[in-house]
């Protein structure tokens, strides 16, 4: 059995970035687990999925790209495209492994998680780790929410192939954030017909500066685009029930209307946090994410941490690269503490701006 001072699960941007921070502390013990390959989650993209944040290479002038999970990296310049694909950006991460050698074993679901006395005990079919320190990076595309309604069933996740296939005539999608968007822009540039549900009205200008909370400008552009064409159409009402209706679907909405769709109605309603295995491990705040601590870690099994695009810390949501990068040195630092290492190489992450240890500075909204 190996027994790590840190072990970190998942081999995305959350996972890599974060032991490239904990490979920054002098003598610390540690590896990283991944289910499949690195970079898994993005290789499951859809082929025509890209990044909604542009990659640019301004690292010499102290800006990191918005992209990168270490300030001496960029896609862009790597790869050669501004907005990468899955399977690019899935290249990225593993030219970063192996520039900095960071220890992967990869083909390690983790099957189980438990405490024991010194930290955790860890089950894949690679065999058992202990740990003292855990740092989970799932992600969250792996755990589709489908939507809370009568027939949810009849419904493809937007995340999954078959949401993706050419489909004729009348499309329904129930949700308008981004992959709602995506997905309708999508089938609305093959021919279909797309109508988008949804009665929060995500696509509306006016919800503030942060693109964690409204549509990012790449999206604007294609929904603006899409909407040109007179085939998407936006409801500004919730999606209440779906069921079979003659050969096709009927979806109730909370305006009393129906519509019909040709096709089973995608769902794009979003991911949950992703935690399989460690989700008993980890209280839930009233709107249903993990809760934390200012470390990052679990209120209840102490030596546990999150990262990536699940973590919340107030009204703060970090699902984009450049914001959940920002804790990896800071995760980092709070292990190394522990374990007695020095962690003062840590501070370039500081000056490279990939460390806040502050979050009251973040959430600032722009003047204009």
């Amino acid at each position: 059995m190996t027994s790590l001072d840190a072990l970190v699960v998942g081999a995305g941007p959350a996972g890599i970035g974060t032991g490239l921070a904990l490979d920054a502390v002098d003598d610390l013990y540690f590896g990283i687990m991944e289910r499949g390959r690195i970079g898994q989650t993005f290789l499951d993209w859809p082929e025509e999925q890209t990044f909604l944040t542009p990659s640019f290479t301004g690292n010499g002038f102290g800006a990191t790209d918005l992209n990168a999970v270490h300030f001496e990296t960029s896609p862009a310049f790597g790869l050669g495209v501004d907005y990468p694909t899955g399977s690019q950006y899935a290249s990225y991460l593993r030219g970063v492994v192996g520039h900095f050698s960071l220890p992967i074993l990869d083909g390690a679901e983790v099957t189980s998680v438990t405490r024991i006395d010194d930290g955790f005990r860890v089950e894949s079919p690679r065999g058992p780790v202990t740990t003292r320190s855990l740092v989970w990076a799932g992600g969250e595309f792996s755990d589709p929410r489908p939507p809370k309604i009568a027939g949810a069933a009849f419904s493809d996740p937007a995340g999954s192939p078959a949401a993706r296939e050419p489909r004729s005539g009348r499309v329904v999608v129930i949700g308008g954030y981004e992959s709602g968007i995506d997905i309708a822009c999508h089938h609305v540039l093959a021919g279909a017909s797309v109508t988008v549900v949804d009665g929060s009205t995500p696509w509306d200008a006016g919800r503030g500066s942060d693109p964690s909370f409204r549509l990012a400008p790449r999206s604007r552009i294609r929904l603006k685009e899409a909407l040109a064409t007179g085939r998407l159409a936006l409801e500004a009402a919730n999606a209440t029930a779906i069921k079979r209706d003659g050969s096709g679907w009927a979806v109730g909405l909370s305006n009393g209307t129906k519509l019909r769709a040709d096709s089973r109605p995608i769902a794009a309603t979003g991911y949950g946090p992703g935690l399989g295995p460690v989700a008993h491990l980890f209280a839930e705040r009233p709107d249903g994410w993990p809760e934390l601590d200012d470390d990052d870690q679990s209120t209840i099994a102490p030596g546990l941490f999150l990262a990536g695009p699940a973590m919340r810390h107030g009204g703060l949501k970090f699902c984009f690269v450049y914001k959940f990068r920002q804790r990896f040195a800071h995760v980092a630092r709070v292990i190394g503490e522990r374990a007695g290492k020095d962690t003062s190489k840590l501070e370039a992450w500081r000056d490279a701006g990939m460390l806040t240890d502050d979050l009251s500075c973040c959430g600032v909204e722009c003047a204009c």
